[in-house]
């Protein structure tokens, strides 16, 4: 299944002033589309330190997400912080140039004006970048390397983001099958459980097991919840034709070990 990364760019949501809302996003879109989510990095707006790990992202190859630090402002160092990971200069897009300018008059201000020539500077990009179109207020993000950096606005970051896969990407959605199927496991230790993951994996190639404990807590009426293991299989490509015996072994094992069982939904993506 083909791989993304996210990096989230922002003092405001490392120090918890502002809450992220990309993760979520960003994974559910991943998913809609039949990718996956394969890491996601939270950065302070720190040109140094940004310009290091987009360094390391760049060689990486990967296709990545990045949100935030792209405004016009001197706490914004993303942009710069990309030309340095590449070793490249910034140069003015011309498009992104445009489209500035048209907000400009639409504000009926000079282009010559302060504020134009602040705002100008989003047009700003490492040399050879793309530009990502904004749907929002038309003032674009860019792209280079396969790295998309969007605004740390979540109502400008998500509409871009769906932009770019379908402009990219869409000759690869939903291209490799996946599955899983999960059960809750009351009632039983997970040391237990372990034994049979382990057989699961050695008898079927290419499906792979998953454990999750959780303990008990008391929910908003005093009811205590109680502790429970959530269990499951999943497999990608040709092994998800062995789920399904995998999954019926694995419920019998757990059966006859003893725990309460609530199975879960799980189907094919």
């Amino acid at each position: 299944m083909m791989q993304f990364n996210l990096i989230i760019i922002g003092d405001e949501i490392l120090h918890g002033s502002r809450i992220d809302q990309h993760f979520a996003f960003f994974k559910s879109l991943l998913e809609e589309h039949g990718f996956q989510l394969g890491s996601v990095q939270y950065l302070p707006d720190d040109r140094t330190l940004l310009s290091k790990q987009l360094r390391r992202s760049f060689e990486d190859g990967l296709p990545t997400f990045v949100t935030g630090g792209i405004g016009a402002t001197p706490d914004d160092h993303t942009r710069q912080a990309a030309a340095l990971a590449l070793d490249l200069p910034i140069v003015n897009h011309p498009q992104a140039a445009k489209y500035i300018e048209a907000v400009t008059l639409s504000r009926e201000q000079s282009l010559d004006s302060p504020e134009h020539r602040q705002r100008l500077k989003m047009a700003d990009f490492p040399q050879g970048a793309d530009i990502i179109e904004n749907e929002y207020n038309t003032i674009a993000g860019f792209s280079i390397r396969e790295h998309y950096f969007l605004p740390g606005f979540p109502v400008m970051a998500q509409p871009m983001a769906r932009w770019v896969l379908n402009k990219y990407y869409a000759n690869h959605f939903h291209q490799r099958q996946s599955g899983q199927r999960s059960v809750r496991i009351y009632d039983l230790a997970e040391a237990k459980i372990a034994p049979l993951m382990e057989a699961i994996e050695q008898q079927f190639p290419g499906v792979f097991t998953y454990s999750l404990p959780s303990e008990r807590r008391v929910d908003e009426h005093g009811e205590v919840i109680p502790s429970f293991i959530e269990f499951g299989i999943k497999a990608e490509g040709e092994a998800c034709g062995q789920l399904d015996t995998a999954w019926q072994m694995a419920l019998e094992r757990l059966n006859t070990l003893g725990g309460r069982l609530q199975e879960q939904a799980g189907a094919y993506a």
